[in-house]
């Protein structure tokens, strides 16, 4: 079977930077395993980034969210903690100016992965809207959500958004 690990945005903004979230940071340990295994494996990991330019407040999102967080090639825009370390030269990585990445679409649709697993952050936003994609883009493949690897800094929308994903039929683990 052929898989694929997809790190969303585990950036150092999302976990004690500008957005940052008590819940964020206990997920490292955890996702640090899911990569190890995953690398043991000799499957790929892919690590998207969300990124934004200096003019963020201006566009919708930053009306929205006018809060400057991953700021290319900032530190808040690097990954976080050990995860930063695991994500290598030849890992596949995914710069983002918007929830979702059509880039890691195209990629997902060319290689016939049967299964794709998300962890990160934040689960009711980015990996929520990846995950979906990835469904899209490949429609018979099982699309993971480890439960035990993802939060968002409201608990509510985390629920909310892993019973839409379950509803999608994607399979949520470790909930």
């Amino acid at each position: 079977m052929k898989n694929i690990l997809l790190v969303i945005d585990y950036q150092n903004d999302f976990v004690d930077g500008a957005l940052g979230f008590s819940q964020a940071a206990e997920l490292e340990t955890a996702i640090v395993a899911k990569i190890e295994h995953y690398k043991r494996n000799g499957d790929p990991v892919a690590f998207t980034f969300d990124t934004h330019q200096p003019d963020y407040l201006a566009t919708q999102e930053g009306k929205k969210l006018p809060v400057l967080h991953c700021l290319q090639y900032t530190p808040g825009w690097q990954l976080y903690g050990q995860v930063a370390s695991l994500c290598s030269a030849g890992d596949l990585r995914f710069e983002k100016g918007a929830f979702g990445s059509m880039e890691l679409v195209a990629y997902l649709r060319g290689q016939g992965f049967e299964r794709v697993e998300l962890v990160g952050v934040v689960s009711h936003i980015c990996v929520l809207a990846n995950a979906v994609l990835a469904k899209a883009a490949l429609p018979e493949a099982e699309i993971v959500i480890d439960a035990a690897c993802t939060a968002s800094f409201d608990e509510r929308l985390h629920q909310a958004a892993l019973d839409v994903m379950a509803g999608l039929q994607m399979t949520v683990v470790n909930r």
